[in-house]
């Protein structure tokens, strides 16, 4: 089944579209979206949608939630009830958009996320993710939260279930910890991009445990950040890991590649590793307790190792 949403579609809204969806659970259903500017707040919560756009240039899902807002009750939004999108289902797949947290740039607006997806088997494909702080947050959340409420949103008393998930050929900018998480991600001939101020490009939580975290394959790293301003992450938790290789490392990166986030138990738990990157960005003296591969231990991290048959045909 295909719906159509636009201004020459069935529906002038995705939401709508996503509720007709929801009355055709045994079916696969993919959601074209028109090109145009959609204002939405969106959740996907069935299993196998497909949501695509003509491209990602001109077909655009924007909301303006943001974590310091203050919420009719009171309380503070906080991270993760913040995002434009939010995909709880395995094997959704998201092709040709635009996925914006607007508000991302606004003075005190704290964390911004534009996509929270967390599901196994999930694809995201010649997309444009755009914020600053927090733009992709790749569920699930940590065991527990360190802030009494810091974990406030839709997952926040859910089982914690780790799903793999993979990028191709997206743009994703941000500034600080601007992907993160807990899942199994694969990121391939994506640009990550950092936008004009100091930074961390990943905040990993993988569990203790957990045989694979974050890998980045033939990416590209740019910015907009002065040169040696930019960290290729941190550990949100203590077991993160994170592998970046055979990727183009700019000049903002900083030449020690990874902060410790005064973690000092990371310097014996995380596992945050290079192999065969290049550029200006991939030249520093590394941080002693970081690792670099060997072309063997770099074989390992395949997209067809770490990803397995997850992944539907693209």
């Amino acid at each position: 089944m295909i719906l159509t949403v636009g201004t020459e579609g069935q529906f002038r809204q995705i939401s709508e579209a996503l509720e007709c969806a929801g009355k055709h659970t045994g079916e696969e259903v993919t959601i074209h979206i028109l090109p145009g500017t959609y204002h939405e707040k969106l959740e996907i919560k069935q299993a196998g949608l497909i949501l695509e756009g003509e491209s990602a240039e001109n077909t655009v899902i924007t909301y303006d939630d943001f974590a310091y807002d203050t919420m009719p009750d009171g309380e503070r939004r906080g991270t993760f009830r913040s995002y434009t999108l939010f995909v709880d289902a395995p094997r959704v797949q998201l092709k040709n958009l635009t996925i914006e947290n607007a508000a991302a740039l606004r003075e005190g607006a704290g964390q911004c996320i534009a996509l929270y997806a967390e599901g196994e088997g999930i694809l995201v494909e010649s997309c444009r993710l755009l914020g600053a702080q927090d733009t992709l947050f790749t569920g699930p959340l940590p065991p527990m939260e360190v802030e009494h409420g810091g974990f406030r949103g839709p997952k926040e008393h859910a089982p914690r279930i780790n799903g793999r998930q993979y990028y191709h050929n997206c743009y994703i900018c941000g500034s600080v910890d601007f992907i993160f998480g807990s899942a199994t991600a694969f990121f391939e001939d994506c640009t990550i991009h950092s936008i004009n101020r100091p930074g961390f490009v990943t905040a990993g939580s993988s569990p203790e445990g957990q045989e694979d975290g974050y890998v980045f394959d033939h990416c590209r790293f740019t910015g907009d950040a002065p040169a040696g301003t930019i960290y290729l992450g941190r550990p949100w938790r203590e077991y993160a890991r994170v592998i970046i290789m055979n990727c183009e490392l700019g000049a903002h990166i900083h030449p020690e590649g990874w902060d410790d986030w005064g973690k000092e138990k990371a310097h014996t738990c995380t596992f945050l590793a290079e192999y065969g990157n290049t550029g200006p960005g991939a030249a520093g003296e590394r941080a002693a307790w970081t690792h670099r591969l060997t072309a063997e231990e770099a074989a390992h991290y395949s997209r067809e190792k770490v990803l397995g048959g997850c992944i539907k045909d693209r």
